[in-house]
């Protein structure tokens, strides 16, 4: 399809309260049924994988997630369960044979050992998020594991946190811990044999599961995951029993498809912007303010007794402004885009500035105590999937931005290239379109204002008195 024809990504609502898998696939369909081709090189693949160019990057898309569509633990999330996968077969078969496949009935998978083969283009919804298919991965004897002797396990793991014998409040702490990540009431596990052990306990990343499982799947917890309770439910089961990935599959198979169908395509839509709301929508108001003062020039002319060609004075407004106007409503200003160029979003406009400050509502040993310095000179701060949570109104630059004059977010804020030239041209097109628009409506306007006769309603009247 033609550049010149090209047509934005249709917005895709969010639904409201917890994902389900019928849900997101709702969702999915809905996309499917309106979506607008992206263009190959704006590809998801390509964005997650950090392949395409600003405003397009993967930090951009988790920028866009935290500060606008406020749901980035799902990428976070993906993120870390495609590296967590890749590592997973990247261990010897017998530490993976401690960990056997979860099916979605909740019993271990049974299967042959087999080499790992990638999926085909064709297939993707059979595979988790690194694209494995956990229907045909090797496996070894799998024996089952009951509650009472995982719980056990799970002490004596958490004891291994503990390294003093001093530190008693940090081990009852930790017992605790692991008791409610595992929605399991309180029980005295020091009480059990200190030897007891259990196949759960020596299962690969057993450690960081459970970080996960207290990151992401536990209520309250920093990123909690939009699950409805069955989903959420039956990924904590899994887990109990298995560090395999295809125990987050329930989990996975939703925040995939949220990932694909709602977010990424609204990010699309969001970053062919070259502007901020401020601006546009005071570009937005001149140029509606240009085409009013036409109409209302051509609808005075064409009433008075003057000539016809007092009207074309008209023309020049309209064809300004109609143009303007069109783009303006999708994000994109005509000079902006002259200079290839996108004004700085808001938290990117005052890092500098704020580098050596630290928020001072936070304490000092509060982990969660982000400000915009860890968020703006730590790029990598938003792809640690153990970081904080993505809640933003502690930072300095909300405080910043909030005191900046309307005239300086409007006239005073700062460009920076765009460098993807897929969204240049994208972008291009826009103006094209809007250019067209403006001329197939302004020129039919104008050739039927010149048409009309002369109505000489408004000509002056000598009064004597």
């Amino acid at each position: 399809m033609s550049v010149l024809f090209y047509k934005r990504p249709d917005y895709v609502p969010k639904l409201p309260g917890p994902m389900s898998l019928t849900q997101s696939e709702i969702i999915a369909e809905k996309t499917h049924m309106s979506r607008t081709p992206i263009p190959a090189k704006l590809s998801f693949e390509n964005i997650v994988q950090n392949k395409a160019q600003t405003p397009c990057t993967l930090q951009d898309f988790l920028e866009y997630l935290v500060y606008v569509s406020h749901d980035a633990e799902n990428l976070q999330f993906w993120l870390w369960l495609q590296d967590y996968t890749k590592r997973f077969y990247a261990d010897s078969p017998a530490e993976r044979s401690l960990s056997p496949p979860w099916s979605t009935a909740g019993t271990f998978q049974r299967t042959r050992d087999v080499p790992h083969q990638p999926p085909k283009s064709a297939d993707k919804s059979r595979f988790g998020a690194s694209g494995y298919n956990f229907d045909q991965q090797e496996l070894s004897t799998t024996p089952r594991f009951d509650k009472p002797s995982f719980i056990a396990g799970t002490a004596n793991t958490q004891r291994s946190w503990a390294h003093s014998a001093e530190d008693a409040d940090g081990q009852a702490e930790l017992k605790r811990q692991a008791c409610r990540l595992l929605t399991l009431p309180d029980i005295d596990l020091w009480d059990q044999d200190p030897k007891l052990t259990s196949p759960a306990a020596n299962q690969p990343h057993r450690y960081e599961i459970d970080r996960i499982i207290s990151h992401y799947l536990s209520s309250d917890s920093p990123r909690e995951l939009n699950l409805s309770p069955q989903t959420r439910a039956a990924v904590l089961d899994a887990l109990q029993h298995t560090t395999h990935p295809s125990g987050f599959s329930p989990a996975c198979d939703i925040v995939e498809s949220i990932l694909r169908a709602h977010s990424y395509p609204n990010f699309i839509r969001w970053s062919l912007r070259n502007v901020n709301e401020p601006r546009a929508r005071f570009i937005r108001r001149i140029s509606v303010a240009h085409v009013v003062l036409a109409v209302l020039m051509a609808f005075f002319l064409a009433l008075s007794n003057e000539a016809r060609g007092w009207r074309l004075w008209c023309f020049p407004l309209l064809l300004i402004g109609l143009p303007v106007a069109i783009a303006a409503h999708k994000g994109i200003c005509f000079f902006t885009h002259s200079s290839q160029s996108r004004n700085l979003r808001p938290w990117e406009q005052f890092s500098d500035a704020a580098a050596f400050v630290k928020s001072v509502d936070n304490d000092d040993d509060d982990d969660d105590a982000y400000s915009m310095t860890d968020r703006g000179g730590n790029k990598n701060a938003l792809l640690d999937p153990f970081g904080p949570s993505n809640s933003y109104d502690h930072e300095l630059w909300v405080e910043a931005y909030r005191r900046k004059k309307w005239s300086q977010k409007v006239f005073s804020t700062r460009n920076v290239r765009v460098r993807d030239e897929t969204l240049r041209s994208i972008q291009k097109g826009i103006v094209m379109q809007s250019w067209l628009w403006g001329a197939l409506i302004g020129v039919p306007f104008m050739v039927l204002v010149l048409a009309l006769p002369k109505a000489g309603v408004l000509e002056k009247h000598d009064y004597y008195w």
